[in-house]
């Protein structure tokens, strides 16, 4: 188990995760397609070309996820009840294929739980960047953590 217990977290600990992912185009065409989402700027190059873009804008909710994914390793592995929800999700620049993406985590805030005494609320604040160190994801996550086994 890689992630922490509710209390071994404190306010302001900061993750830079390792592991990073360059996006592919197979990602973004499949993402897209599972999700049902028929945006002609991820599926079609032709359209794609004529935005303002100029070529494929990989699928933000894809992004997301990946930004999500790539955090869990160090922070909630093993160690999470629920996720609670995310907040203020931001998308500042735009991801394309061949983009390079790596995340880190700041923990925001630290709640006891009052229906489980077992377990407490880490709010992460999550952001993921590209080769040029660009914020192309941005969001608040709240997770139901289990507190170290007595």
């Amino acid at each position: 188990m890689a992630g922490r217990y509710f209390d071994q977290w404190e306010i302001g600990d900061h993750i830079a995760h390792e592991i990073r992912r360059t996006v592919t185009e197979t990602d973004n065409l499949l993402f897209s397609t599972m999700t049902h989402n028929p945006q002609p700027l991820h599926l079609d190059a032709e359209a794609a070309k004529e935005s303002e873009f100029g070529q494929i804008l990989v699928n933000g909710t894809f992004t997301f996820a990946l930004m999500v994914g790539l955090s869990v390793g160090d922070t909630t592995l093993g160690t999470l009840v629920a996720n609670l929800g995310y907040d203020k999700l931001v998308m500042p620049k735009p991801v394309f294929i061949g983009d390079t993406l790596r995340a880190t985590s700041e923990v925001t805030g630290l709640k006891e739980s009052r229906s489980r005494p077992n377990a407490g609320i880490v709010t992460f604040q999550h952001e993921l960047l590209n080769q040029r160190d660009e914020v192309v994801v941005r969001c608040s996550r709240s997770a139901m953590l289990l507190r170290t086994p007595a």
